[in-house]
């Protein structure tokens, strides 16, 4: 262990003498200034706790359905997290009586604008270019360097799987119940779940059958098949249990953090030699962080590091 210690302070120290100072007073200035606004009418954004996030979708009188709305402010939310020194984690949950009812049926813009394209050429490119913006809409957690926990309770319908599949971790209520519904609509899910959901489970056939009947799941199935990590008593008991595992996460080093986000997600879609090759070049340049050195100075002495915003 010492060894170890005295070989990263060989590679470390002499970089970090010529720019920590440079480094901490841009970090302290960047915290200063970070004036975040999370002002949306679909989302509640608060911060119950330090370093921590809650992204709460906040139409409880609409059974928190999918308008408009909602897939810009999404985006336009998780851009802001991902650059955001304050936030190291997210919890996403839903106030009211369940998670998410889905797509909001009653809020139907884009389908009234492509009867009103007469040509079905351009109608398909304009169906096109919505589809690809309401991917975007769950894309953005995948993309957020952030890790984000998935708090489900009660229901989650339709785009509400595509929305979590896209999300790190995820647990859920002893009531929860979750179903790929848009086969029931006529049409495949377009937004992630085809995608996503396949690679969550691991289950080929429990996963087309899932697709092509559109039934629900009930959460000790959701455990079973790998979905959810955690089954929770009820709501509260889930929020807290959310917030505790966030809490965790948090303390730890956000250069390690974010890099593991990153490269799982590279190496989900890409070989395992590709993978390691991406993950050297990564890591040449991460492990001359501060952080390597904070955390094993910690152990050593057995304390707990503290870090830096990123």
């Amino acid at each position: 262990m010492y060894g170890s210690l005295r070989l990263v302070n060989r590679l470390v120290r002499p970089i970090l003498s010529a720019e920590t100072s440079l480094h901490r007073v841009t970090l302290l200035a960047r915290g200063m200034s970070a004036t975040t606004e999370y002002t949306f009418t679909t989302l509640k954004v608060t911060s119950p706790s330090e370093w921590i996030k809650n992204v709460e979708l906040n139409r409880p009188d609409k059974r928190n359905a999918m308008n408009t709305a909602f897939w810009a402010e999404m985006v336009d939310c998780f851009n802001k997290l991902a650059v955001d020194p304050d936030c190291r984690v997210v919890v996403l949950s839903g106030a009211g009586q369940l998670f998410t009812s889905g797509l909001d049926l009653m809020d139907s813009g884009v389908f009234q604008k492509a009867l009103e394209i007469p040509d079905p050429g351009r109608r398909a490119f304009y169906l096109h270019r919505k589809v690809r913006d309401y991917q975007e809409t769950f894309t953005v957690i995948e993309k957020c360097p952030k890790p984000v926990i998935a708090a489900v309770h009660s229901a989650c319908i339709g785009g509400g799987i595509d929305m979590i599949s896209a999300c790190d971790i995820r647990y859920c209520t002893q009531d929860a119940w979750f179903q790929i519904k848009e086969v029931d609509l006529g049409l495949a899910a377009d937004v992630g779940t085809l995608q996503r959901f396949q690679k969550i489970i691991g289950n080929d056939s429990t996963f087309r059958e899932l697709a092509y009947t559109g039934r629900k799941f009930l959460s000790d199935e959701a455990k079973s098949l790998g979905f959810v990590s955690r089954v929770l008593l009820d709501k509260d008991e889930l929020l807290t249990s959310a917030l505790e595992l966030a809490k965790t996460i948090a303390s730890k080093s956000p250069v390690a953090v974010q890099g593991s986000k990153n490269n799982i997600i590279y190496s989900r879609d890409h070989s395992v030699a590709g993978s390691l090759d991406y993950m050297a070049t990564w890591n040449s340049a991460m492990l001359q962080s501060e952080d390597v050195v904070k955390a094993i100075e910690a152990a050593i002495q057995k304390g707990k590091p503290v870090f830096s915003k990123l």
